[in-house]
């Protein structure tokens, strides 16, 4: 997978994702859920998208999404967010190494 395997990826889940959003949920999550609205007297729609927010930061400062990301398609979200590789960013192969198996040689 790839870069661009990424982008079609969360391109075509944003796209089935109705601006109505329908999400079962668990009988606990719901009791937490319903605790929270009471509490904070907010809207539920509110506060799941809270929730998304506090989840996606986590990941990303946790670097779980990273670990995600590298594993399903071998990027990160800093690439991601930049549209290009760290082999492109650093300019490809134009700066590799050249292969010398005399490197460590004396």
């Amino acid at each position: 997978m790839s870069l661009q395997d990424l982008n079609d990826d969360i391109e075509a889940t944003y796209a089935d994702l109705d601006d109505e959003l329908s999400v079962e949920i668990g009988r606990e999550a719901k009791h937490e859920l319903a605790m929270l609205i009471a509490a904070l007297d907010d809207d539920a729609s509110d506060l799941v998208e809270r929730a998304v927010h506090l989840l996606f930061q986590t990941s990303v400062d946790t670097a779980k999404l990273d670990f995600h990301l590298r594993g399903a398609y071998d990027v990160t979200y800093d690439e991601y967010l930049s549209g290009m590789s760290y082999d492109e960013m650093a300019g490809g192969e134009a700066f590799a190494a050249p292969e010398d198996d005399r490197r460590y040689q004396f």
